[in-house]
This record gives structure tokens, sequence and C-alpha cells, in this order.
């Protein structure tokens, strides 16, 4: 049937994103569906593609394939999952967590048992896929067939909650910072190396939304507009033209690409009137352009409730506690006998004194820098919060022999005290206001502006005179690359808080050595003693290796005395590499085969942090 003139206009308008109703002789026009909603639409057609691919690898599964015809159908799903990452990661974490989580257990505690559960996901079916086993079939089918059903719910609640333009461009900065701390290190990828052709998919998942937004962004800022599709560009480009993992240079790939995209996307947004995230619902600060900021981390983000976030003048109180041996059972001892300023607020012992002089705590004292940026506090992760924590050594025997209930009475005593908590505190001087004011100077300890952060964040535009010498700039790419240490120690914290949104610290089972000679494991239970779970008999909470230089001895026990003999025990595989047959090992056992060069390069770039 021939179409009249009178209609063609009309279809034309449909191209442009016009609804056209025609009746009775007039139209009438609905208005434009919005960017966002645009973005929705794209997300809910990648998951039923992602569906689609899914379902072809599990009929594969059903059928028996071999085991080439598998894997390629695997990379095809993992490829077609980072077209929905950086949306799914943003929305709906748990869901992203069971479609791409770790492939280790996870625990939790319910009214103080501990409970395991499984994994699943496609990093599961890596493990079952690379080599592939017949024998493995059933156990994959199993996967393949709950990957379905997660997709499925995720269809459900992604067709069922609107998307918005501020969360929209939040999400692509958090992708870009979760390809630069996760996905170039291999993360999600340890056995088929794959990380970066799908980084280059993560990207390349960026231009959909993005082109959504340029139209507009063209008619207000024509140059900004530019710059950001050239940056995504580049950013893709240099990504695809890279070598090999090993050899991959992520240092300059953070410093040239990712971060002035990240800056740019932040750019278009405030150009664009777009608001930024008002709530605080992250670590990660919301305005943080880059993830080297000094201030990208909201160090009061984990306290227990908004009236308690610290101030400059309870900081200021809590550093006088901190020096005052008030809080001791004899009077001597400070926090400072474990935290000493000069050490990096170590006590540069094995392990720390017991306050009655004789014997030891059992621990090494770690370092207060950065405390703040974790969710759970001593090494074997017992306690929740720095409150509690203070609370804990507070009133421990054998650390500081204190307790809370004198020292409100002992401090009444001064007025000098009771005056500062005053002017600190609503309700005054309380057990709880002094454990509040420690953890206020504890997470006023927050050093994040290393020589590291200042080149990271120097692309050559910014004028910061910050820079890096060749070894440390090998270390760095090696510690993010070939030798796995940021898989664990995550960027840019380098401690066991997961990116990018930096709110679960992990804990591993390494097998540290009982003594220097390394000839059996460490008899130190870690978690074991809170959860009761097998899988964390001797695992610890990962510490930071920002100012690492300054905290020797290091491991729970200090028994390595140096830097280069840390390195040298994850280069041998940690307790099972040495021999120790440890089942539970969370740390590859795999040798890393550094050069002696290699080795001396992790250790200056962890200097310069």
């Amino acid at each position: 049937m021939r179409l009249s003139l009178s209609i063609r206009p009309a279809l034309l308008l449909l191209t442009s994103g016009w609804f056209v109703f025609v009746a009775s002789g007039f139209e009438k026009l609905a208005p434009a569906i919005s960017p966002a909603q645009r973005v929705q639409q794209q997300f809910l057609a990648d998951i039923a593609r992602l569906d689609s691919v899914a379902a072809r690898l599990e009929t594969g599964v059903r059928a028996h394939q071999s085991g080439p015809a598998l894997q390629a159908a695997f990379g095809q799903t993992r490829d077609a999952y980072k077209h929905i990452e950086y949306l799914t990661e943003y929305y709906y974490p748990l869901i992203a967590k069971s479609l791409n989580g770790p492939p280790v257990p996870e625990s939790e505690m319910d009214d103080g048992i501990g409970l395991q559960q499984e994994p699943d996901g496609l990093q599961v079916m890596e493990e079952m896929l690379f080599p592939y086993s017949p024998a493995a079939q059933a156990d994959l089918l199993k996967q393949a067939t709950r990957l379905r059903t997660t997709l499925a719910a995720l269809r459900r609640v992604a067709g069922f909650n609107p998307v918005a333009d501020g969360h929209v461009f939040e999400a692509m900065r958090l992708e870009i910072f979760r390809i630069i701390a996760l996905g170039i290190s291999g993360f999600d990828t340890p056995i088929t190396h794959r990380a970066l052709p799908e980084t280059a998919t993560a990207l390349a998942s960026l231009r959909q939304p993005l082109s959504l937004y340029l139209p507009q962004l063209k008619q207000t800022n024509p140059a900004l507009a530019a710059q950001l599709e050239q940056a995504l560009t580049q950013a893709i480009t240099t990504v695809r033209r890279a070598g090999s993992f090993a050899r991959f240079d992520r240092l300059q790939f953070i410093r040239h690409d990712a971060y002035p995209l990240s800056r740019l996307l932040l750019n278009a947004q405030r150009a664009l009137h777009i608001p930024l995230s008002a709530d605080r619902t992250r670590l990660l600060s919301a305005s943080a352009a880059t993830l080297s900021e000094p201030d990208a981390f909201d160090p009061g983000f984990f306290t227990n409730t908004a009236a308690s976030r610290p101030t400059p003048v309870r900081a200021a109180l809590g550093r006088r506690l901190f020096y005052d041996p008030i809080l001791s059972g004899n009077g001597q001892r400070t926090c400072a006998t474990c935290h000493r300023p000069d050490k990096a607020f170590t006590d540069g012992e094995t392990t720390s004194f017991a306050i009655n002089g004789h014997g030891r705590i059992g621990r090494n004292a770690p370092t207060l820098f950065n405390a703040a940026l974790q969710t759970a506090q001593f090494m074997d992760s017992r306690a929740v919060g720095l409150e509690d924590q203070i609370r804990d050594v507070i009133e421990s025997e054998t650390e500081m022999g204190g307790s809370l209930t004198r020292t409100v009475d002992q401090l009444k005593q001064h007025d000098t005290y009771l005056t500062s908590f005053t002017e600190a505190y609503p309700d005054g001087l309380t057990e709880y206001n002094i454990v509040n004011a420690l953890a206020s100077y504890i997470r006023s300890l927050t050093a994040l502006d290393s020589r590291v952060d200042r080149y990271l964040r120097d692309n050559g535009q910014q004028g910061q005179p910050a820079t890096l010498t060749a070894d440390e700039r090998l270390g760095f790419n090696l510690f993010m690359g070939k030798a796995n240490c940021g898989t664990c120690h995550y960027f840019p914290l380098f401690n066991g808080s997961v990116p990018p949104g930096y709110q679960k610290t992990e804990s591993e089972v390494i097998g540290v050595p009982a003594t220097a000679d390394e000839r059996r494991a460490d008899a130190d239970s870690g978690r074991y003693r809170t959860t009761r779970l097998a899988m964390h008999r001797g695992a610890f909470k990962i510490p930071t290796v920002r100012h690492a230089a300054r905290t020797a001895p290091y491991m729970h026990n200090g028994v390595y005395r140096t830097l280069e003999q840390v390195v040298a025990f994850y280069n041998k595989g940690g307790g099972n590499g040495l021999g120790f047959k440890l089942p539970n090992q969370t740390l590859s056992d795999e040798k890393l085969n550094l050069t002696a060069h290699e080795k001396r390069a992790l250790v200056a770039f962890m200097n310069a942090l």
C-alpha cells in the first residue's frame, strides 16, 4: 500500500524519537523519551542478548559438546556480560556477584554463627572449563542453569526500576575505576587471561550511553564533547593495541587514558547540569575525578551514625587521649606505645609486648595509617569498626588493661577534659565518646597522597612535579600484573577493600610460616577463632602496603624483617609453594617466576608508597 504524502513526515518524526498518533485528521506528538530511558531500553536489550548467548552455552553443555566449543561459547558469554557490567554492578551488585563474582566461598555471621556460601557464576565456570573434563559436565550444567536463572531475575528487576541521568554518569565512571582496579589486573579472568580484550569490551560498552548525552553536550560545550569522544576512543585503542598481559603498561594507561576519561566524564556531567549523587552510600566520593585524589575516600564513612562522624575538635581530643596513659590499667602505657608515629604507627616488634612487660600479645601491631578505610579491624577481622576495636584494646587484659567506666571517672577529675568533651559532643563525657574521639583521631590519619598518587594524577598537563624512577614504574606494573599483588591488595588503597565500592574488606589464607626458616606453617588460626569456619583457618585480613617501608617486620607474626623477604615468599607460591599442603590456601601456589630485577622493582614501588 502506498503511503500518502501527509503521513510521511510523521514517520520521519518517529526516527527522531517522537511518537506520532494520527486520528481524525490531526496529529498528537508525545515527548521524546529521555536519554536515561533509552539507556534502560538498551540495558534490557543487552541483558536479553546475554541471556541468548548464555542459552547457547547451556545447550552446548547439555549436548556434551567438545571442550573447545564450550570454551568458545563461554568467551562469548563473558563478552556479552561486559556490555551490561557497568549498570549491573551499579544498580544490582548482588546479582553482579552471582553472575561474575570471585570463585571462592563467601561467609557471613548470623547470631554469632559463621555461615559459608558457595560461589556461582562465570568465574566458577572458568575453573571448570579451562581445562575442560567431561567429568565436570554435571557441575558445569548446574552453573549454566543458575546463570540463566540469575539473568531472568535481572531482566525482571531492571524492567521495573527506572534509570537516572546522574546514575548513568556515576556508573560509567565507576566502570572506569573497576577497569583500573580489577579489569587490567586480571582479577576476574585468572585462568584464561582475557583481561585486556575484556577491558576493551567494557570500555566499548560505554559508547552507547555516552552517545545519548553527546548531542546536548555538543550544543553547550562542543570542545568538551570532542575531548570526551576522543578520550574514550583512545582508551579503547590503547588496550586493543596492547601486547601481552605481562607487558601491558598499566601505569601509563591509567595516567594517560583512564584518568583523563574519568575526569572528562565528571566534567561532562557538570556541564550538563546533571547533579552528583548526594547520598553517602559509598566510601568513594561521588565527586572523585580519579582514584588518586587525596580526598577521594571518606575516612568518616564507616562511623556508626551520622552524629558520630569525625570533626577537627573530636580528632584533637582523640589525639590528646592517644598519648595519655590514663586509658591504661597501669597508668603507664598509651596507645602510642604500640603505635609509634615515627614507625608509621607500628612498634617495630615482631609481636607487641603485653602490658605487664612479660610475654607478647601474639600478633604484629598494624599501621594506623588509612585504618579508617576498611570495614574490618584487627588482623582476624573480629571488630566491624574502629570504635569496637578501640574498646576491645582498652579493656584487653594483655594490651591496655584498662576500663572505660573507670576512665570516665578519672577524666571527670580533669576540668580541661570535661570542657573538651562538652565542646566536642552534645552529651559530653561518656564511654562511647571516649572511643569515638580516639577513632576520630585515627580517621584523621588518612594519607593517600604519595609520590605514586601525584604521578598518576599528572598526565603531563596538571603541572604537578611528581616523578617515578624506571624501577618504580616497573614495580607498579608488576604489582598490578604479573606478580598478581593487585588482585588482593586492591588499587589504590592497596589493602583488601574490594573496589570500586570499597565496602568489603577481605581476608586471605596465604600460609605464613612460623619462623624465618620457612619449615612449617604458623599455628595461629586467624579468623577461624571468630567464625569457626574451616575456610577461615589461618585467614588474616589483607593489610595495606602503603607506608610499608616503615612498618617492618611483616605478616601477622612479624616473621619477615624485610620487604625483600616478603616478595620472595610470594614468589615461591606462599605456604603451599613451600610445601605446607594447606587445603584452604586462597593464594595461588604457582610460582611467580620473578627475576631478581623484578623483585627489586616491586620493593622500589612499595617504598614509593
